[in-house]
């Protein structure tokens, strides 16, 4: 085999004029997706570097090589720029080919507003640059919870929206039962009140013992005044720290801070498990699972992490132990200076104490990682014998590998919306949800509501459809084709795919799941529903599709050409799936319309004030997002709105 890959000649042109500076690459395929990103001290060696015996590499590399259709750069002044700018546009666009986070979703922390007079304690997805103290993560919320309700026993923070002024008449219910310090009745000053909340912080930093120390100290202080109430709860407190601290493992003699991270993995799929150890004391544990991993070392495995974990973390310790060294590690300890304020240093032990504490990580990893595999085996072989027996009770010719759930919303008539939601192998695909706003029903039609919906939904497929049939006739150099040959096209192709597979990426557009043809459509209804539903796919002459409504009331599935309807056993998994699916299409549908419905609301809200108009309105709804942040901001925080005057927002904040 040549030792070098001949690579298509606009790549070969780009590779021909990369520059030798450091930056990032942006890989893309044919349907211009990022497919994978990069950084590089050297942009031409390392991008070129790809083509160099690609299929002598390991197979992600060629695959990659082979799906390769154009590269983007970009020139940064430094290999620590490059890094961060990576960083930002894997999180951003998730490429395929990146080791990744496995979830999307934003995990928990818990926020102190520090930055407010009498700060306060909750829990937040979102980290911003507002002057809060933030710890976490947390990979479980109800982790956090358990946290949460510990901590006010301790430490009793406010909850209410009471504008703090210590001159209120009464406490509300918390002060009574040892909940609250009551600074709105003046029981504790606004220096008392911060004193407790720094506490919280150090406690929530490792620094129980000073904690500890700081309250037996105004424990003493109390009984020498006699003042036996604030005594009693100083010593329910230590109590509360002291169980706490029995759970707390001494790991190690150092009182340095320290994260240990360690993983495991296995097809394509890695546990990484980071222990928190804070001042030589085990704190916690959390679990997070990657993706993308086949194919890559573990240098490359540990990098990516640290390099995702890092980026969000509320909290960067001074030393972080590996069970590995990683080649980026000078220019990653660079970055996590930036991020912590102070040095940072990569270890890798190799015995003692540091080295116990990476193998116990690693043993935590694997034993996370095979429980994660067993749970998510399990749940896949109970899906799909759901699937198997929702076949069977439809009598159907192919397992219903795909469906596609419908429902509308509305309240009297208004905000009409519609659902979709999508099941694949008998669990939820919710990447592939849509929501449509009713744009030609007036008034509460559910029956025209759905057929719009569903004739939006399936004329998406129709013209995927016949654009994929067009590209295939002028590639054989028959032409489009008419009318007649676009609709035996359309009737062809099977309810299993709506395209042929090898031609199913050269589609345009991004968004593939318009072009899937699901197995079976559930309509949240009867026979009125269903005959609704019926008329939209003969109207777009779509066959191959299996249809049938769901009655809530009796639970009863109506089948096209049936006279009678099925009524499935209450315990039989097929019906609980198709249970599920109705209730998700009504969830994601009435979340969508509380929304609208919320926005109009919170639209005639601001309307009814002088000087917001529709223009105003919208740069407050674009700034703050909701009434209650535009109500708690400030005549200066409102200033900073395009658009706005001193004399609307000081109109704003008398109004709200």
């Amino acid at each position: 085999m040549a030792s070098t890959f001949e690579p298509r000649p606009e790549i070969q042109h780009i590779l021909e004029n990369l520059p030798t500076n450091p930056g990032v690459y942006l890989m893309k395929d044919e349907r211009a997706d990022i497919i994978y990103v990069g950084k590089a001290i050297n942009l031409r060696n390392r991008v070129r570097s790809y083509f160099h015996a690609p299929y002598g590499q390991e197979p992600k590399v060629w695959r990659l090589v082979e799906r390769l259709r154009d590269i983007e750069f970009i020139v940064t002044e430094s290999e620590l720029e490059a890094l961060v700018l990576e960083c930002n546009l894997i999180k951003k666009f998730k490429p395929h080919f990146n080791v990744r986070l496995k979830d999307d979703k934003r995990y928990p922390y818990i926020k102190v507003t520090w930055q407010e007079p009498f700060p306060k304690v909750f829990v937040t997805r979102r980290m911003e640059n507002d002057g809060a103290r933030y710890f976490g993560p947390f990979t479980a919320v109800w982790a956090v919870h358990e946290t949460m309700d510990t901590l006010r026993r301790i430490f009793p923070y406010l909850t209410c929206d009471r504008e703090i002024t210590g001159k209120y008449k009464r406490a509300c219910l918390y002060y009574d039962i040892g909940l609250c310090l009551a600074p709105c009745i003046g029981v504790a000053s606004r220096e008392e009140y911060r004193a407790m909340i720094d506490r919280l912080c150090k406690f929530l930093q490792g620094r129980s013992e000073e904690v500890t120390a700081s309250l037996r100290t105004k424990l003493d202080e109390a009984v020498e005044k006699l003042e036996f109430e604030r005594a009693a709860r100083l010593r329910d407190q230590l109590q509360a720290l002291a169980h706490i601290a029995e759970h707390q493992k001494v790991v190690s003699m150092a009182t340095i801070d320290q994260d240990v991270i360690a993983f495991a993995r296995d097809d394509g799929d890695a546990c990484m498990q980071v222990f928190f150890v804070r001042g030589g004391k085990l704190l916690g544990r959390e679990y997070f699972v990657l993706e993308g991993t086949e194919g890559e070392n573990a240098d490359q495995v540990l990098s990516s992490f640290v390099k995702q974990f890092y980026d969000e973390a509320a909290y960067v310790p001074p030393e972080i132990l590996l069970p590995e060294n990683i080649d980026e590690a000078q220019i990653i300890e660079q970055w996590l200076d930036h991020q912590r304020g102070q040095k940072v240093m990569l270890k890798v032990p190799r015995n003692g104490q540091g080295r116990e504490l990476v193998q116990m990580a690693e043993e935590n990893a694997q034993a996370t990682l095979t429980s994660l595999k067993a749970q998510w085996l399990a749940d896949e072989t109970k899906q799909m014998n759901a699937v198997a027996e929702l076949q069977e009770a439809l009598n159907l010719e192919n397992p219903p590998l795909r469906m596609e759930g419908y429902d509308i919303s509305n309240t009297q008539g208004t905000n009409s919306v519609g659902a979709m939601v999508v099941f694949e192998r008998g669990a939820a695909k919710k990447s592939d949800y849509r929501k449509f706003k009713i744009k030609t029903v007036e008034g509460a039609n559910d029956f025209a509501s759905l057929q719009e919906v569903l004739r939006r939904r399936f004329k998406r497929l129709v013209d995927a459809k016949e654009e994929a049939y067009g590209e295939e006739r002028e590639a054989r150099g028959e032409g489009t084709g008419g009318t007649a040959e676009v609709e035996n096209a359309r009737r062809s192709v099977p309810a299993s795919r709506s395209v042929p597979a090898k031609k199913k990426d050269a589609l345009p557009g991004k968004d593939d799941s318009w072009k899937r043809m699901p197995d079976l459509v559930i309509i949240d209804g009867g026979k009125g529903q269903l005959s609704a539903a019926q008329e939209v796919l003969q109207e777009l002459g779509i066959e191959g599709v299996h249809l049938i409504s769901l009655a809530k009331q009796e639970e009863e599935v109506f089948i096209p050409g049936e006279p009678e309807s099925l009524r499935l056993p209450k315990s039989s998994e097929a019906l609980k799936l198709l249970q599920r699916i109705r209730d998700e299409a009504h969830r994601f549908g009435i979340t969508y319309h509380r929304s609208l419905r919320a926005k109009r609301g919170l639209a005639s809200q601001l309307d009814a004030i002088p000087g917001i108009g529709p223009r105003r309105r919208r740069a407050l709804l674009t700034r703050f997002g909701s009434l209650d942040k535009i109500r708690d901001a400030s005549v200066e925080e409102l200033l900073t709105v395009e658009g706005m005057t001193r004399a609307a927002a000081q109109k704003l904040k008398e109004q709200l």
